[in-house]
């Protein structure tokens, strides 16, 4: 990967993270609140497919960090799922990256089950626990969400090249 090509892919990673950062904290009507995707993680999991040298697992724990910042009871919460679920994505990368989309999109659906496992944990442990079943509802949104993000991200990456 030439630098102009990591300088690029930098770029577009850095503006698609700012437009998800807003997306997070940009307030939805009534219950689409409650089944808002987090399209922050998505991007994590895209850009550790794409773009592993550039995006990795620095860059997702800084960005659950954010998420920490933004909207975390708990600083670090977030930022450890994210960790694990780009750790995760890395490790299995080049597998996933071969897959079909329709098994991609299990593969993910896997991984934000696993994320808002992780937050549901650690929600019990320091007492804030929500045991209603829309709190699953983000992953369900969020699964649905990818094949599009896919296409997308994939396109736009093909053009800048």
């Amino acid at each position: 990967m030439a630098v102009g090509e990591v300088r690029s892919s930098g770029m577009r990673i850095t503006l698609t993270v700012i437009l998800a950062l807003i997306f997070a904290i940009v307030p939805l009507p009534g219950e689409a609140e409650v089944a808002r995707p987090n399209l922050l993680l998505l991007l994590v999991i895209y850009w550790s497919l794409s773009a592993p040298r550039v995006a990795g697992l620095m860059f997702a724990w800084c960005c659950g960090l954010a998420m920490d910042l933004l909207q975390g009871p708990l600083l670090g919460q977030h930022a450890a799922a994210f960790l694990l679920v780009a750790f995760l994505t890395h490790r299995f990368q080049l597998r996933m990256r071969i897959f079909p989309i329709y098994h991609q999109t299990l593969t993910v659906f896997m991984l934000l089950a696993l994320y808002e496992f992780l937050l549901f944990w650690i929600d019990g442990i320091i007492g804030q626990a929500v045991t209603s079943w829309m709190r699953w509802l983000p992953v369900i949104t969020s699964t649905l969400l990818w094949p599009l993000l896919v296409g997308i991200l994939d396109t736009w990456n093909r053009r800048s090249r």
